[in-house]
């Protein structure tokens, strides 16, 4: 099992004066964050891996302090990182229970590619902000996919 999660809800990008992968998470995108630790509560957490950006790092933060674990960041989850970097992290078994933090434009495309190779989403893709993506593997391939709603919504 691997989790993709979209980041929290982050300020306003035309209102952000700094560089984009430094713009942080609002109010309701913090409330988010928290109820990322709720959400994944029952789930088993291994590692955590994030884009660099600043608001998928915050994104995952508080379940990494309630984990004990650490945010890894990787540029395979950036966001104006390739599908297939995204896709090879979703197959890697070395990363069995581990949550996945990045962007909706390559949730997007991820969604895309796994629809067309068969995986069946009855209610079809979303990623809110805040939201995860519980998906489950067999043979390297994502072979089932439950969408678990942000806990705080914006």
């Amino acid at each position: 099992m691997v989790y993709l999660v979209r980041h929290a809800h982050a300020g306003n990008k035309a209102e952000w004066n700094g560089p984009d992968l430094d713009r942080p998470l609002s109010a309701a995108g913090n409330a988010q964050a928290a109820g990322l630790v709720a959400r994944l509560g029952g789930y088993p957490v291994g590692r955590i891996l994030s884009s660099p950006a600043e608001r998928c790092r915050q994104t995952v933060e508080p379940l990494a302090r309630h984990r004990g674990l650490t945010v890894e960041p990787t540029d395979l989850l950036g966001v104006d990182a390739a599908v297939d970097g995204v896709l090879a992290l979703l197959g890697d078994p070395t990363l069995r229970h581990s949550v996945l933090c990045t962007h909706g434009e390559l949730i997007s495309q991820v969604f895309e590619r796994l629809v067309a190779a068969g995986l069946d989403l009855p209610s079809g893709p979303r990623w809110q902000k805040g939201s995860i993506w519980v998906l489950g593997r067999a043979d390297g391939q994502v072979a089932a996919a439950s969408y678990l709603e942000p806990l705080a919504t914006c």
